[in-house]
């Protein structure tokens, strides 16, 4: 028997989130069995847990998009027991069961290794978040983006790939302006590494087409009007990497940008992302990212606590990046 969130959805669609204790029998079909140890709470587990969105596509479901643990059982020769592994995205706690459990047998290919150096609490503490923010970086800089080219904004800059995304680029030499409705908050994102903060109240309505040349690139995890206003401030030739929606999934943008200035608008995928593009982005976060830039900006709760946290975090009432300790 094993700890989980467990999802369950009545004859009237209400969803009832609970914790319970589950038989090992009951865990979906899976190459790999793992004891986890650590998980996180993301946008779309609060969303899952809430109800607030369709996210989950199947019930009964344990929620979570991801988890790091050790390896108990392997049909694959690729993983043995023992080994320490981290899984991001597949989707895993919307159409397959999730980390928010003690256990959780998945496919193989879904798997990274734990690259040496990262512990589970760590990788947890970076998460899809950290990946994804990793992925934009990278991103970027296959546009050609440089840190001589001038500020990179990050917007949603409260949230969890927005904190980890300004601490990368920082230290990567770039300057960083953060978009925030949290203003309150800027002692901690100029600890982060941000040199300016924008009101995300400047960016979030109806803007114009094209409009003042401000930022080289941005990493945008809002989407809608907020994307629209960025891809229209973009200097000529720079690039955004779009990641989220927390605004909308709506883009009420014109071409403008794109053919009058250049601008290149570069989606990003973590959830199918290939394997060879998850393990060097993984690989990266290990050195460039200090221990103590992600002890500032973490919360480490019990798996217990997720239900309560998830709601706090819809109504952006959570600073960066959340654990969840499923043995606590």
């Amino acid at each position: 028997m094993f700890k989980a969130l467990y999802l369950t959805q009545s004859d009237d669609r209400t969803l009832n989130c609970a914790l319970t204790e589950l038989d090992e029998s009951q865990l979906p079909a899976g190459e790999v069995l793992v004891q986890v140890s650590h998980s996180t709470l993301n946008y779309k587990d609060g969303l899952a847990i809430t109800g607030k969105a369709p996210v989950v596509r199947s019930f009964p479901m344990v929620p979570g998009i991801d988890f790091a643990g050790t390896v108990l059982e392997s049909s694959d020769p690729r993983y043995k027991q023992g080994d320490a592994v981290i899984l991001n995205g597949w989707g895993v706690g919307e159409t397959h069961w999730g980390g928010l459990a003690q256990k959780a047998r998945v496919k193989a290919d879904w798997l990274v290794p734990m690259p040496a150096g990262m512990t589970a609490a760590k990788a947890m503490a970076l998460g899809t978040a950290g990946y994804t923010a990793m992925l934009c970086v990278m991103r970027l800089q296959q546009q050609g983006i440089t840190p001589d080219q001038g500020p990179v904004l990050v917007t949603g800059a409260n949230g969890g790939v927005g904190t980890i995304a300004i601490a990368l680029l920082s230290r990567l030499g770039y300057t960083v302006h953060a978009s925030t409705g949290r203003m309150h908050e800027a002692e901690h994102l100029k600890a982060l590494g941000a040199s300016e903060l924008v009101d995300r109240a400047t960016l979030s309505g109806p803007g114009k087409p094209l409009q003042k040349e401000r930022w080289a690139a941005a990493v945008d995890s809002v989407g809608s009007h907020t994307l629209a206003n960025v891809c229209a401030s973009i200097k000529y030739g720079g690039a955004v990497a779009a990641c989220g929606l927390a605004q909308g999934m709506d883009f009420p943008a014109s071409v403008a940008p794109f053919i009058l200035r250049g601008v290149t608008l570069a989606g990003v995928d973590s959830v199918m992302a290939p394997y060879a593009r998850r393990a060097q982005a993984w690989a990266r976060l290990v050195s460039e990212l200090p221990a103590e830039v992600l002890a500032s900006n973490t919360e480490t709760i019990k798996l217990a606590d997720a239900p309560a946290v998830a709601a706090k975090l819809l109504q952006g009432q959570v600073r960066g990046r959340v654990v969840v300790d499923v043995n606590a």
